[in-house]
């Protein structure tokens, strides 16, 4: 089982070993300076040579991607002396603890990750996403929950009434609404009809986050703001729940024990609950597991059309200004979970099926 855990986290390094050297060539392949950037389009060359030398791109690609990798990894090599160089220990931008000496000027420390800081607010791209990733966080969980339950119970009813028009009906809204409308055309047309047109109804906003500032309370927790959103988030993967859940319970459906629950008597109602329902759920659970990863990725849009103040809002207004730390720091971000989770699961794969180990 270790050997087994090892190799998994040995090819999620290597998976975001991959992850890390795209996004690093890609960005830097893209038009745009960034002492333009940090300094705006009047400022003198000595001032702009400045900032190329504090973010090291005055050097060749390739140091600059050395760098990159030294500066992500947990241990790294650095220089405490010279203060000039690139590798130098800034404690303006690290928070390490030395592990042994190289040399008399280098020596391997244990750090956090450094992901840089933002060309427009000047902040570290970590603390940007420390405070952005819990409310899309909150907003991807909410749109799994919701996902999982509706789409487990319509799944349910569709096989239980398999062909009726009731099946047909659920199949056709959630491949038209799930499956085919675009995340940002379902979160226009949610904001505009819950939002706008049935508000005095519902009571709800078109936009807002999980915290409101107000003048006379301060920071207040506003959970109606979730609804919309987390819906919006929601519906793609509901619609693929649904189906999964329906083929699945079907197959179970057909199996010998389901025919023997039905000799001996049993209610529809005691042999889908209790007996097949449970059998089913194994590959929805994978499904699930899966979507809740893509959930914290595709949250951008639905963050920006809701004003959702999560990480998904800051890559769009990152993107719109050109400030690249931010977007290549949430992207690593987005891939070391989508890698975690994808490791959990095999994980829970080997616990629960030795075959998987030996393959």
């Amino acid at each position: 089982m270790v050997k087994y855990i090892l190799s998994k986290f040995f090819y999620g390094v290597l998976v975001l070993f991959g992850v890390v050297t795209v996004i690093f060539f890609l960005f830097n392949v893209l038009p745009g300076d960034p002492a333009t950037i940090i300094l705006g389009q009047r400022a003198n060359e000595k001032a702009v040579e400045a900032v190329h030398h504090d973010l090291g791109t005055d050097k060749p690609i390739i140091v600059q991607y050395v760098h990159y990798l030294n500066d992500l990894s947990p241990i790294s090599v650095h220089t405490y002396k010279n203060k000039n160089s690139l590798w130098y220990l800034n404690p303006e931008k690290y928070e390490w603890t030395p592990l042994f000496t190289l040399n008399k000027s280098h020596a391997f420390v244990l750090k956090w990750p450094y992901l840089r800081r933002s060309y427009i607010t000047k902040r570290n791209v970590s603390e940007i996403i420390k405070d952005t990733l819990p409310e899309t966080a909150v907003l991807a969980f909410s749109a799994i929950l919701i996902a999982s339950f509706f789409g487990i119970m319509l799944g349910v009813i569709t096989a239980m009434n398999k062909n009726s028009m009731l099946d047909r009906l659920i199949f056709i809204l959630a491949t038209v609404f799930g499956m085919s409308a675009p995340s940002f055309l379902v979160g226009l047309i949610v904001a505009w009809l819950f939002g706008y047109v049935l508000t005095s109804y519902t009571g709800l906003l078109p936009s807002g986050s999980l915290y409101d500032i107000d003048v006379w309370e301060g920071e207040t927790l506003k959970i109606k703001n979730l609804i919309l959103p987390a819906v919006t988030l929601g519906i793609r993967p509901l619609s693929i729940i649904i189906q999964l859940t329906r083929s699945s319970l079907l197959d179970v459906l057909s199996q010998d024990f389901i025919r023997t629950a039905k000799a001996k008597g049993l209610s529809n109602r005691k042999i889908i609950f209790k007996h097949a329902l449970k059998n089913a759920l194994n590959p929805v659970i994978t499904a699930i597991s899966g979507w809740f990863a893509s959930l914290m990725a595709g949250a951008v849009f639905v963050e920006k059309i809701f004003s959702w103040k999560g990480i998904g809002f800051e890559v769009v207004e990152a993107l719109s200004k050109n400030d690249l730390p931010v977007v290549m720091g949430a992207t690593i971000i987005f891939a070391v979970i989508f890698v975690i989770i994808n490791i959990v699961v095999d994980i829970i794969y080997g616990v629960l099926d030795p075959r998987v180990r030996i393959k």
